[in-house]
């Protein structure tokens, strides 16, 4: 069973150091038919993560150690921060992104206000955040981390300006790969990996206190909440890549879609009626209602990341080129093909379930 540490708060390191580089991006708008596809280049390398709020759109640059905040309906540059550290996960809330860097002094969640585009706070963690989730309404911010076989999740009171820890629990060689919170903030949602498998832990936001386990098994790469519905990624060398419906309800797998490959992330639709799966070569389109794979978007190069605008009618594709391509998903699905090509895959280990 999951064991749980009542938090223990750290204090909070101001930080107001912001870069003054600044990059020009390359946008191109093509017109067909009711879907529009614009592209640009961040030209920082490879976008390592990338999320959108109503304010801004963040783009994480670890090859740079930058964030970059793009407008987001122009997709204009707003400006480019220097990071202590690489960036390795981003989230956005109303006004404010979320950004976990790591470097050899020490790790971190930074964040910055999108709208004078400054950093405002620095909260040290005491080991690498794998990660990040942000509440409906800004408040709390999750960041998950493993040290020494132990997986914990980081919880910053964003107004208090401190931080708690919830102990997950451990397994030999454990990790969280992604966090995710339901629409109400009161379920957290942590995917833990390790050497015999993978399971969805189900924590009370409120009590911090662990309620149910599901075991999953394959590793666990991404998860998405729709109401009493996770939708939960995952993928190994073995079976190749799926998307497993989890009930919250009956803590039970309900379906699964298989999606072959070795997808790492997904994003869920507005409307909750597609998941979003990216893999080496292309994204999956996967019908929520009918628990099947409908559509396949390619990219000219390997896509590394999704997000969806904050109203839903666009999606965000980030590449390993540190390109960004943008679709209009509100249509038909039909009309959201791009031309991509394939890459070479990468190989994931099998793991077995974990016991925590």
């Amino acid at each position: 069973m999951a064991r749980f540490a009542m938090p223990t708060w750290m204090p909070v390191r101001k930080h107001t150091e912001v870069s003054d580089e600044t990059h020009v991006a390359d946008v191109a708008t093509e017109d067909s038919d009711a879907s529009a596809v614009r592209r640009l280049s961040i030209g920082r390398g490879p976008v390592g993560d990338i999320a959108a709020g109503p304010r801004a759109i963040a783009v994480a640059n670890p090859a740079d150690d930058t964030l970059t905040l793009l407008d987001p309906h122009t997709l204009a540059e707003r400006a480019v921060l220097g990071l202590d550290g690489e960036p390795t996960g981003v989230v956005v809330s109303d006004d404010r992104a979320y950004v976990s860097v790591t470097s050899a002094q020490q790790d971190a969640v930074v964040v910055v206000d999108v709208e004078t585009a400054g950093v405002t706070a620095t909260f040290p963690v005491a080991s690498g955040i794998t990660a990040l989730a942000v509440g409906p309404d800004g408040k709390r911010l999750y960041a998950g981390r493993a040290s020494a076989d132990r997986v914990e999740v980081t919880v910053i009171d964003v107004t208090a300006e401190r931080a708690g820890t919830i102990d997950i629990g451990k397994g030999p060689a454990a990790n969280i790969d992604a966090l995710a919170l339901d629409p109400r903030g009161r379920r957290l949602l942590v995917a833990v990996t390790d050497d015999r498998g993978s399971q969805l832990v189900i924590v009370d936001a409120e009590t911090a206190r662990v309620q149910r386990v599901v075991p999953v098994r394959s590793p666990l790469r991404d998860l998405a909440c729709a109401g009493d519905t996770v939708y939960a990624l995952t993928s190994d060398r073995t079976i190749g890549g799926a998307v497993h419906v989890i009930d919250l309800a009956t803590a039970r797998v309900t379906g699964t879609i298989a999606v072959g490959g070795a997808p790492t992330q997904l994003s869920l639709s507005r409307d909750e009626a597609r998941v979003y799966v990216v893999d080496y070569d292309r994204v999956h389109v996967v019908d929520a209602t009918r628990l099947e794979v409908v559509d396949a978007l390619t990219a000219p190069v390997r896509p590394s990341c999704v997000a969806h605008s904050a109203d839903g009618g666009e999606l965000f594709l980030a590449d390993y080129t540190g390109g960004l391509s943008v679709h209009a998903v509100e249509s038909t699905i039909g009309m959201l093909y791009s031309q991509f090509l394939a890459t070479e895959p990468f190989a994931l280990s099998v793991r077995q379930p974990v016991g925590v």
